[in-house]
């Protein structure tokens, strides 16, 4: 009979160092940071990138971790640019202890419901591209934005406008969270400068802008502008510009995409031009990035679409603050809530974009906004398009 226990007990220790080596051990010794944007429908080629802006950091930058002997991994999601799949995809990704940091959204409405689940979490969630001030107003210790915000970038939008000389708008966009609260700031600030807004509608079409516009024709503004995504903007301009109508178009960062002029071609550079602002600029701007491009470039077939330096940039401050945790840790595994701390407590972080600091809501202390005017029908000639105008401005208290 002793003999028989001592048997047990062998087997169950065995067993036991066995599943610390293949499971409890060897997980403990895994990280992985997963990146949450659209990888597939029409907002595919922006949320791509970010992805691939994101894998080429981790590549590139996870040596400190492997000398501490971790594996880092990337663990990519696709949120469809759709809520409902963003905020399933997080229920997923808070479940995998191994997940210690995320690079995402592309939306607004789709990063504020599912960084509810990264906090709830205390998982790190690092912004390469929302700008819905509701993202950092929260005040959560998990989020933070390496770009501008839209109450910012509304109010860019509308200054231009303005020192353009225009003197009336027709405001409209989306519907969706991040469409409709830049139009709003747009709005707000245009009729603070005395700028006439004629109208102020939103809509989900993506097709056929007929009744949208019949209203925009018949005030003929100095000055449409859309809050919103490329994929309906350029459309609705393509078809005002078939109507008739040859005043300004001027859109949002959402409009920043080479896939902009796939839909919109020639109408884009008809009448009075069509611009955007942005909080991300072309990758070419940035001191930093020559190598970048030119190692994005080699690996991925193609120059970087916007927001890809950023994702560069946000898993590069996921990789430094999981460093920074695990050295507090004796070299051992932090936790995510100690991950969340050390994003918040890096400063002068150097980027490829620039230097980075957040303040205590995760809000950059200084960010930059670009007025770009499209020059070109040519998607492979987006990057080229004419920077108008570069400000750079603190986040409001």
């Amino acid at each position: 009979m002793t003999k028989r226990i001592f048997a047990v007990l062998s087997l169950l220790v065995i067993a036991s160092m066995m599943l610390a080596a293949c499971g409890g051990g060897g997980a403990s010794k895994t990280i992985k940071i997963a990146t949450q944007s659209p990888l597939s429908g029409g907002q595919s080629a922006v949320g791509s990138d970010i992805k691939n802006g994101a894998q080429l950091a981790l590549e590139q930058l996870s040596g400190p971790l492997t000398e501490m002997g971790f594996k880092v991994e990337l663990a990519p999601f696709d949120d469809q640019a759709t809520p409902d799949t963003g905020v399933a995809n997080a229920k997923n990704i808070v479940s995998d202890p191994a997940i210690l940091c995320v690079v995402g959204h592309y939306n607004s409405g789709v990063q504020i419901p599912s960084s509810e689940e990264y906090h709830t979490a205390n998982l790190a969630n690092v912004s390469p591209a929302n700008t819905n001030p509701t993202v950092t107003e929260r005040g959560y210790l998990e989020v933070s934005r390496i770009v501008g915000r839209d109450d910012m970038q509304g109010a860019v939008g509308a200054q231009f406008a303005f020192s353009k000389g225009l003197k009336s708008a027709y405001v409209i966009h989306d519907k969706t969270t991040y469409g409709q609260g830049i139009a709003e700031y747009f709005k707000r600030e245009a009729e603070k400068l005395g700028m006439q807004v004629l109208g102020f509608e939103g809509t989900e079409e993506k097709a056929n802008f007929d009744s949208i516009l019949t209203p925009v024709l018949a005030g003929n503004p100095d000055v449409v502008y859309f809050g919103g995504m490329f994929d309906a903007a350029a459309v609705m301009f393509k078809q005002a510009r078939e109507k008739g109508y040859m005043g300004m178009f001027l859109s949002d960062d959402g409009f920043d995409s080479s896939d902009a002029t796939k839909i919109g071609g020639e109408s884009l550079l008809q009448g009075a031009g069509t611009y955007f602002s942005t909080v991300s600029g072309p990758a070419s701007v940035y001191e930093g990035t020559a190598k970048f491009i030119g190692d994005f470039k080699t690996k991925f077939g193609h120059d970087p679409q916007p927001f890809a330096a950023q994702a560069y940039d946000s898993m590069a401050i996921c990789l430094k603050a999981i460093e920074n945790a695990a050295k507090t840790n004796g070299n051992k595994l932090p936790t995510r809530a100690s991950v969340s701390q050390a994003v918040r407590d890096l400063k002068d972080f150097t980027g490829i974009t620039g230097t980075i600091n957040f303040n205590a809501k995760g809000d950059l202390t200084e960010a930059k906004y670009f007025v770009i005017q499209v020059t070109s029908a040519d998607p492979a000639k987006w990057s080229e398009n004419k920077i108008d105008q570069i400000l750079t401005l603190a986040p409001p208290q």
